[in-house]
């Protein structure tokens, strides 16, 4: 096989901020609301624009890193070149729990949907034709796969903005608060600092999209221009669409004990703001959501794959190769898409509980890569650059020591159990096998 082929830079500023919208899925908004809602005493709003706010400072870092470290291995690259290689490698093995796991639960998720319109159908047959449809996708050019994740993304907003506007009818017509403006959503004599810390704890996850993006440096034209701002507007724009989707759902609902099934109230909310109709059109942006995000997914993971073969961490025969023709590193999708069959025997509080876990370690490492960075520069450092590559990332770091605290004693386990084995394989290639990995360079 010709490992010789590179990843080709084709992407723009559009492209990374479609597919990071993709890959946090925006109608995951209506998914998560009645936990949320009753976990803070109805200030979901309220809830993301605090995770948005302290998201940011991890945003920022990622971009940070990516000027100086422009490489398709994200969290892995950024923490081998500025803590230490080994390190650099336990994040990266860390970090394929969030990408390879997502996929997973889109499919789980997609056969959940399909089977309760069309319940004669297995769910098996779902959830395989689910993973075939993306592997296929994900063999193409990477533009390809940016196409197919805009359509799927523009219709998702076209949803959102469709409940807005009836959901803005509906409290004119005296629905829920019976007022389209009202600050109650977001502060109220009842509000609880710590309900609302802990259910931006939960909303945390909705933002995964926008360090994804950077596992697309290679593929993107300008990379250290292109991704930081890819980065700002994925995060920015998602957080824009959860807060104002979760701000008419808590005005129409602002006592989501009316609801049936609070923790599923997705399908219910629709019935009610737009009857049958607006239900199956729901129901299609739902699927279009798992579609963009299991897409997007499998394309992160498997550059990530790429950029730990090429530096020999994996056998890089396999993971460090690019098809010459497609320029996509076709076996690792090949792979991945075989590795997601599992989701047939997996269940989604453990699929989710891999997620979680992965995602932590890789945004506070990046953070303090940031750090690690900045105190070992020689030249005279300013204030602002205090503020900008210590305090801030210590600002993240300290919001997500938060999120570590509140993790699932099962995402905790199962991401150690990962951890472990990872460094037992890490042990086995430089201390028996004797391998020499040696560290990209980059122009800084």
């Amino acid at each position: 096989m010709n490992g010789s082929a590179e990843l080709t830079r084709s992407l723009k500023l559009w492209h990374i901020v479609v597919i990071g919208l993709g890959y946090m899925a925006p109608m995951a908004v209506f998914d998560t609301f009645g936990i949320v809602a009753e976990e803070t005493g109805g200030h979901v709003p309220a809830a993301y624009a605090v995770t948005l706010l302290a998201i940011l400072f991890t945003a920022a870092s990622y971009g940070k890193m990516v000027r100086v470290f422009p490489s398709a291995g994200t969290a892995y690259t950024y923490t081998q070149q500025t803590i230490h290689p080994y390190a650099g490698f336990l994040v990266g093995w860390a970090s394929l729990l969030d990408y390879l796991f997502l996929p997973m639960i889109n499919a789980l998720l997609t056969g959940v949907y399909l089977s309760s319109v069309f319940p004669d159908v297995p769910t098996t047959w779902w959830i395989i034709g689910f993973i075939a449809l993306i592997t296929l996708l994900n063999i193409f050019r990477v533009t390809v796969t940016a196409s197919v994740n805009s359509f799927l993304v523009l219709f998702q907003i076209a949803v959102v903005i469709l409940f807005a506007g009836l959901a803005i009818r509906g409290l004119i017509h005296g629905d829920g608060l019976g007022q389209v403006l009202n600050i109650r959503p977001f502060l109220s004599a009842d509000l609880s600092v710590v309900a609302l810390l802990s259910g931006a704890s939960i909303l945390c996850f909705s933002f995964l999209g926008f360090d994804a993006v950077t596992t697309l440096t290679e593929e993107t034209v300008d990379a250290k221009k292109t991704i930081p701002r890819g980065i700002l507007l994925v995060a920015l724009a998602g957080g824009a669409l959860f807060i104002t989707a979760s701000y008419f759902m808590q005005s129409l609902f602002p006592d989501v004990s009316v609801l049936s099934d609070p923790e599923a109230a997705s399908a219910e909310i629709a019935l009610f703001i737009g009857g049958s109709v607006f239900q199956l059109i729901f129901l299609a942006a739902a699927l279009s959501s798992t579609l963009a995000s299991g897409l997007v997914s499998v394309t992160s993971v498997t550059r990530l794959l790429y950029a730990m073969g090429r530096d020999g961490y994996l056998p890089k025969k396999w993971f460090g190769y690019i098809h010459p023709r497609l320029k996509t590193p076709l076996l690792n999708v090949l792979l991945v898409g075989t590795l997601m069959l599992a989701a047939l025997y997996l269940d989604l509080l453990t699929a989710t509980s891999f997620i979680n876990f992965g995602a932590l370690i890789a945004f506070s490492f990046v953070n303090l890569s940031v750090i690690a960075y900045f105190l070992r520069q020689k030249q005279e450092k300013r204030a602002t650059d205090w503020w900008g590559y210590f305090l801030a990332p210590l600002i993240g770091t300290a919001f997500l020591a938060f999120l570590w605290g509140s993790l699932h004693a099962k995402s905790m386990i199962l991401g150690l159990l990962w951890t472990f084995v990872g460094l037992v394989y890490l042990l086995y290639l430089v201390k028996i096998k004797g391998a020499k990995l040696e560290l990209m360079k980059f122009e800084e």
